[in-house]
Parts: C-alpha cells; sequence; structure tokens
C-alpha cells in the first residue's frame, strides 16, 4: 500500500507533463515604434529605417551550402498600431518565376517567406491559423495554406514593393497581424499593436536558380536538429520579437 501511493504521484506528475507546453522565446528582437509610417517603394529612405537594426537571414534550413554571390540577404523591423513593417535586402545572382500562376508550386519560386504568430503561442499552424507562413512572391501575390489544406490569396495582409538593381533586390513590406480566431469568409479584424506585445515571427528566403525546384530555403533562426524545413508547420521554433516604443 505504501508503493501505490508515490506511484500514483509519479504518474500524475508525468501526465501533467504531456500537457501543453508554453512557447520558449528565443532570438528574441526588440522592435521600435515609428511616429509615420514608411512609404511601401521598396527604397527604404526613412530616417526610421536608417535607425533600425540589421538582422541576418543566414540559416540555411534546406538545400547545399552556398556561396555568397549566389544569395545573401538581411532585413530590418518597424511597427505601428496598425502594422509591422519589414525592409528586406537580397542578394541574388538569378531571380526566377517558373510557374506564373501563384497557387501553384508557389514555393518553389524565388520569394519572401513571413512567418508570423500573433500571440506568440507557438505549436502547429500547418492546418489552422494559429499561426501564418505567407510567401510573397515576385510579383506581389501573398500566398498561404488555409484551414482545409488548399493554398490561397491572402494580398488584403501583405502591403509590398520590390526594387531591383542588379544583383540586389530591396522588398518593403507593411503586414497586417491576424489573431488565431481569423476565419476564412468572414469579415476579420486585424490586431491592433501596441508596445510591450510579444509575436512569434520568423523569415525566409526561397532561393530558386532556374531549376524546377528551389536549391535552397534559408531562415532568419537557428532549427536544432537534422530537419530544420519545420516553420511551414510548427511556431515553435520562429523567433520572437518585442514591440518597443
Amino acid at each position: 500500500m505504501k508503493l501505490i501511493a508515490p506511484l500514483f504521484l509519479l504518474l500524475f506528475l508525468w501526465s501533467c507533463n504531456l500537457g501543453p507546453q508554453k512557447k520558449e522565446d528565443h532570438q528574441i528582437i526588440e522592435v521600435n515604434r515609428v511616429s509615420e509610417s514608411p512609404t511601401i517603394d521598396g527604397k527604404g529612405n526613412e530616417n526610421s529605417w536608417n535607425m533600425a537594426t540589421w538582422h541576418l537571414l543566414d540559416q540555411n534550413w534546406l538545400g547545399r551550402p552556398y556561396e555568397h554571390d549566389d544569395f545573401n540577404g538581411r532585413f530590418k523591423l518597424n511597427w505601428d498600431e496598425n502594422h509591422l513593417y519589414i525592409l528586406v535586402e537580397i542578394i541574388d545572382d538569378s531571380l526566377y518565376d517558373r510557374v506564373k500562376e501563384p497557387l501553384k508550386l508557389w514555393w518553389n519560386d524565388d520569394s519572401i517567406q513571413v512567418f508570423v504568430d500573433e500571440d506568440n503561442s507557438g505549436g502547429l499552424h500547418q492546418q489552422s491559423h494559429n499561426a501564418f507562413g505567407y510567401h510573397i512572391a515576385l510579383d506581389g501575390n501573398v500566398v498561404d495554406l488555409a484551414p482545409s489544406k488548399e493554398p490561397k490569396l491572402y494580398n488584403e495582409h501583405i502591403s509590398s514593393k520590390r526594387v531591383t538593381e542588379g544583383n540586389l533586390s530591396t522588398w518593403e513590406m507593411a503586414i497586417k497581424i491576424y489573431d488565431d480566431s481569423y476565419t476564412e469568409g468572414s469579415k476579420n479584424g486585424a490586431t491592433i499593436l501596441k508596445a510591450n506585445k510579444k509575436i512569434g515571427f520568423a523569415l525566409a528566403y526561397c532561393d530558386n536558380d532556374q531549376s524546377t525546384e528551389r536549391e535552397n530555403f534559408i531562415g532568419s533562426v537557428f532549427v536544432p536538429g537534422e530537419d530544420k524545413n519545420q516553420a511551414w508547420i510548427n511556431a515553435d521554433i520562429f523567433g520572437t520579437i518585442l514591440l518597443k516604443d
């Protein structure tokens, strides 16, 4: 009888550990608020961008090692109450849009991918809007998988502009942030952003150099383990951005 009580206690503690786990914050980036919204023109010449810090896109999530001239990327972040703003500079020696239809094989074309988890809760999001994984194509179309597992355009979520000069492409974006109550076909209101809010966030670039499939998928956060191509499924690997005044 004396052995039964400790056994039940161990089973109880073990079952508690199987419950939902809180996402662990990592790669925390503090993002400053802007008093004047930037013009989304692909130039990034506002003083607010000059004051923001560059962060690297340098984690090879998928593909073989690449040369610096083939790909090099970095980004900056700002925010106001209505948008998260992203400025991205990409050095890519070949921009390729193999399939013009935006909802077919979109992941194999050159594109920026933005991962956003509004409440920084982590967890799976492949079949829900617990988080979003937007692909922004060279032509500006925005694609993500709906909970139905079908691709859908979310062009109303992100305004973007790309300017390319030689091998350098500058992307500027304004992103509306939606929470996990987002419902397809309904009128959904974007989250009003406030200081001290945490948002799960990662950025990535699909690099295709004239092939049938992308050669590399390069992200902003370190992913441990063998399988690093997890962001499209699991928001636990997202970094965390902290909105600051």
